[in-house]
């Protein structure tokens, strides 16, 4: 099979990127996500945001909710880094050096995806594989919207026994717990109150790459079933690139294997086969460049990483004129 990259990438730069990944990753947990225990993945991304709150020189960027969303563990670790400290030993340094990286690395995708959401305005906001998501309770924008935060059941019964010292700044949030082994998504959000007569915003942010494309076609149906006219989905996944090569068999043997990429062209024409029009795809790079000068620096070889916005309009017809 052909592989094509979105675009050429020091391989240097990407070993030593997976390498810190795996070290980070491992420590937070040394096994396998299992039963009982919410995803190490969740924790990393909610811990970038735990850093940048308060420290980052991108002014549009705020997550007071992040540090009182992690377990303590990883709080104790987010509080070392801000203390300044620096740290002894190899295997330290690159840790923090990653933490930093991937830090600035958050402060753009949320910025972006906080635009998103914010730019549509709709009455019901569901997140997929919501995580340590903290939009609910810190975007008064969602004060006349209810967010259905949907998960494994682990993950939702930590994060709501963290949640109940935060206030909510949503209308009203539907946790809507899914286990794909025996749950049917469709379902469950009919269960927890979703309308589908009513616009709806969907965020699927750290999900897609994890899933494979038969898995990813099966959500998509289901949310062209229960998306009314002026609905938006938004999309963080992955595009070709040398990094997914390098780090994909030992995220797989971490318990979170990479299953999908695609090219910006394959996206757009999929998104339109489910009834939305892509109205906006960039890679973190050119994200990144529109903010801050570190944060641009940080974000410049991330072309694997892309964010797509993309709207339902009045007809079908109309989600596919672009890619006809």
């Amino acid at each position: 099979m052909e592989f094509r990259e979105c675009a050429s990438q020091p391989k240097a730069h990407y070993r030593t990127g997976a390498s810190l990944l795996i070290k980070l990753k491992s420590e937070i947990s040394s096994a396998p996500m299992k039963p009982g225990r919410g995803s190490r993945t969740a924790v990393l991304v909610c811990m970038g945001r735990a850093v940048a709150h308060g420290m980052t020189t991108e002014s549009r960027f705020a997550d007071p909710t992040a540090f009182a969303l992690l377990p303590d563990d990883a709080r104790a670790r987010v509080e070392r880094f801000r203390a300044g400290a620096v740290p002894k030993g190899i295997r330290a340094h690159l840790e923090h050096t990653y933490l930093d990286r991937h830090t600035k690395v958050m402060v753009a995708r949320t910025v972006a995806i906080d635009d998103a959401v914010r730019e549509a305005s709709s009455p019901q906001l569901v997140i997929l594989g919501a995580g340590l998501d903290g939009r609910a309770w810190r975007m008064p924008e969602l004060s006349e919207t209810t967010v259905f935060e949907v998960d494994h059941p682990d993950t939702q019964r930590e994060k709501r026994e963290r949640v109940a010292a935060l206030t909510q700044a949503a209308r009203d949030v539907r946790f809507a717990p899914v286990d794909f082994t025996r749950d049917n998504l469709d379902d469950v959000l009919a269960a927890a109150g979703h309308d589908p007569i009513l616009s709806t915003t969907w965020l699927w942010e750290g999900v897609v790459m994890y899933l494979a494309p038969a898995d990813i076609e099966a959500t998509l149906a289901i949310i062209d079933h229960r998306s009314a006219a002026g609905s938006r989905l938004i999309v963080a996944y992955h595009c070709p690139a040398f990094m997914l090569r390098l780090i994909g068999p030992v995220v797989r043997r971490l318990g979170e294997p990479l299953r999908s990429s695609f090219t910006a062209d394959k996206m757009r024409t999929l998104l339109a086969k489910y009834g939305f029009r892509v109205v906006w795809d960039a890679d973190l790079p050119t994200i990144g460049g529109a903010m801050s000068a570190e944060i641009a620096q940080a974000t410049r070889r991330w072309k694997h990483l892309r964010i797509v916005t993309a709207d339902r309009p009045a007809s079908r017809r109309e989600a596919s004129v672009l890619v006809s």
